[in-house]
């Protein structure tokens, strides 16, 4: 997987650009078109491997331009989708390279296409770009840090920014398989809102002692092996408190390791196929029990847990 300093570039990165967002005020999205500073922008090389990228700064402009360098074939990113990118990216008022991704398959980077949670000219970067290819976007400040900039990254005050993405795959931001019923009345019961967040009702009754797994939706994607990375949205509920502890809804989905979590958890992705949206009840000694609890999650060694997970990729592990 991601060498320990790509983590840290990726996770810094991402976490920053999530952070300082601006919210949309439209949930629908028109694509962007190119642009005469878009154009200018000068990208060589092969798909999926570092370009060479020249251009002459400061690039100068209102609002984001988009330029395909390479078009691809496969599924057109809309708003919501998970897209898995190669990039690198760069101050586009001062010239100065920030950093890029390592253009390995372990070392692809995510983004949600939403608005709402990335950059906003990232995100118009992104929507209605295919798999397969390669685009360019160059985003004025008012799109991207604005008046604040981004210190860590080199970004100042009223600087724009130039990507270079290369889409490797496109993912539906939701579970997207065939409802399944569940016929066992032990278990809690998931209604679903439009956006896909579940509500969980948990039985009046102990919960079981053992692993609980039921598929609420079948997938007909790749399958989950073990130790394989895997982005899933989730939501994590007390069964002992019936409160929800944790949730990516509402967020950004979330990619770990099936072996790097609790182990019912793990359990309970491993021969799944994306796609997928699975209810696991873990009982305390697949759960946080081992660990004495989560006191910041407010989980004591004897509770059980309740996960509702939609299975959105997988990248399979490199000892696969």
């Amino acid at each position: 997987m991601r060498t320990a300093v790509a983590l840290v570039l990726v996770a810094g990165l991402v976490g920053t650009l999530a952070a300082c967002s601006t919210p949309s005020e439209s949930a629908k999205e028109d694509c962007v078109a190119s642009g005469s500073v878009s154009d200018s922008v000068k990208v060589s090389g092969k798909f999926g491997a570092e370009p060479e990228i020249t251009f002459e700064a400061p690039l100068d402009l209102k609002q984001t331009q988009r330029t395909v360098a390479i078009k691809g074939e496969g599924r057109e990113a809309t708003t919501n989708d998970i897209v898995f990118v190669h990039y690198s990216v760069y101050n586009a008022t001062t010239g100065i390279k920030i950093e890029s991704s390592t253009y390995t398959d372990e070392g692809q980077s995510q983004f949600t296409v939403n608005r709402d949670t990335v950059l906003v000219g990232l995100a118009k970067t992104l929507e209605c770009s295919q798999q397969g290819s390669r685009v360019v976007g160059v985003i004025p400040a008012s799109e991207a840090f604005g008046e604040q900039g981004a210190a860590e990254l080199k970004v100042g005050a009223e600087d724009n920014l130039l990507f270079v993405l290369d889409i490797e795959s496109v993912a539906s931001g939701v579970a997207d398989g065939k409802p399944v019923a569940v016929e066992d009345d032990t278990l809690p019961t998931v209604k679903l809102a439009k956006d896909g967040t579940p509500t969980l009702t948990i039985p009046d009754a102990d919960p079981p002692a053992e692993l609980k797994i039921a598929v609420l939706k079948q997938g007909d994607g790749a399958e989950v092996g073990e130790g394989d990375a895997v982005t899933v949205h989730y939501q994590g509920t007390n069964w002992n408190t019936d409160t929800i502890f944790d949730q990516s809804w509402g967020k950004s989905p979330t990619t770990f390791k099936t072996n790097e979590v609790v182990t019912g958890f793990g359990q309970a992705l491993v021969g799944q196929k994306v796609g997928s949206q699975v209810l696991v009840v873990i009982p305390a000694d697949l759960g946080y029990g081992p660990s004495g609890g989560n006191e910041g999650a407010g989980i004591s060694k004897t509770d059980t847990i309740v996960f509702v997970i939609d299975i959105l990729a997988t990248i399979p592990s490199a000892a696969g």
